[in-house]
């Protein structure tokens, strides 16, 4: 590691509110959109997923990097956001298993982020502003030149983000025997998924987020799955295309995250850019089908809009999220699909929703 020293770095949003402290990773400049996580665990499993890719990251949970990292913790090959904003980085760690020291990854990742600001405040402030771009800075500390060159920076509504994390080749996870055979449409997949198919006896084959549904039938699936991942899912022409043909072929599927808004696109559904989306590991749903409530892990700055699937006779809500009652769940009528807007593969976060892989898994076999 090099040696580490507290520079000063500044963290300017698109209005021109200047946040001001010390230089944590790369010294550098970075760009996205930001958002923030209220989740007090699990940070590595936060910076590798997918779906966080091009944005920077408040994390609002008070120390970052205190246990360190572990390879065995994260979720895709490489850190996928655009930049880290915290209060107290933690250089030093305590974890016996740790690989190393956040500062030492986030080099090798070249990932820029700020420290020692006040991410209460921050949070609070975006909170009721509502989601915005960001630059961090820890080599030009000029708010005025940072807010002329964030103007070129794209916003989030949109964008087509998912071919920029998707695998670029087919790729195996499984036993090769197992009983069950699903295919993966990988739009910003993380590994957890894949381990909870795994376990479940499935076979996987995870294909790029722009295979046909030519491609992917012609591998023998028993069953689809469409993943999270990242950007506006109404610019996903071709996915949204590729769901359609797998309904009309009334084949099993389950889509989670992003896969959900694709589902609900592909029943004339439209999607919505939310105020500040939901990011966190405490996340109360309900099931309205089972009449049960469940502690969710979220991560999703797009949601289905409510008044379009009232009007729909496609398909039903099975999923009501309990903070502000949008839609969590969905299943289309007379098909076997459904999909969720939370992420119940929990990695980090409780493990309230796993049994909706066991639904997929006895949907497929029924």
């Amino acid at each position: 590691m090099t040696n580490y020293s507290k520079l000063p770095a500044v963290l300017v949003l698109e209005d021109g509110t200047a946040f001001h402290g010390k230089a944590a990773g790369k010294i550098g400049t970075t760009t996205g959109e930001i958002c923030f996580n209220t989740g007090t665990t699990g940070y590595q499993e936060i910076f590798t997923d997918p779906s966080y890719y091009a944005q920077i990251m408040v994390t609002t949970n008070a120390h970052i990097g205190n246990y360190g990292v572990d390879e065995d913790d994260t979720e895709s090959k490489k850190i996928q956001i655009a930049g880290l904003v915290c209060k107290n980085y933690n250089v030093n760690y305590s974890r016996k298993m740790a690989d190393g020291s956040i500062q030492n990854y986030f080099e090798e990742e070249n990932l820029v982020g700020i420290s020692d600001i006040d991410t209460r405040s921050l949070v609070r402030y975006i909170r009721d502003k509502g989601a915005m771009n960001a630059i961090i800075s820890s080599e030009n500390l000029d708010v005025d030149a940072l807010v002329k060159q964030l103007k070129d920076v794209p916003s989030m509504a949109g964008l087509e983000l998912s071919s920029h994390v998707t695998t670029q080749e087919p790729y195996y996870y499984g036993d090769e025997d197992a009983s069950t055979r699903i295919a993966v449409l990988d739009l910003g997949i993380k590994k957890n998924i894949l381990r909870n198919f795994d376990a479940r006896q499935v076979y996987a084959k995870v294909f790029p987020a722009k295979t046909s549904f030519q491609e992917m039938e012609a591998w023998g699936a028993d069953g689809y799955f469409i993943s999270n991942g990242p950007g506006d899912p109404a610019a996903m022409d071709y996915a949204i295309n590729t769901v359609k043909e797998i309904l009309a072929e009334d084949k099993p599927m389950f889509g989670i995250c992003l896969g959900h808004q694709i589902l609900a696109l592909a029943n004339d559904i439209r999607t919505e850019k939310m105020h500040n989306g939901h990011r966190g590991i405490n996340h109360p749903v309900k099931n309205i089908i089972a009449d049960k409530c469940e502690i969710t892990s979220q991560n999703h700055g797009f949601g289905v809009v409510r008044e379009d699937i009232e009007k729909s006779d496609a398909v039903e809500v099975t999923h009501i999220n309990l903070n502000d009652n949008s839609i969590e769940g969905i299943r289309v009528k007379g098909k076997k699909a459904f999909s969720v807007q939370y992420h119940p593969e929990s990695s980090p976060g409780p493990h309230d929703s796993r049994y909706l892989f066991d639904d997929f898994i006895a949907m497929v076999k029924g």
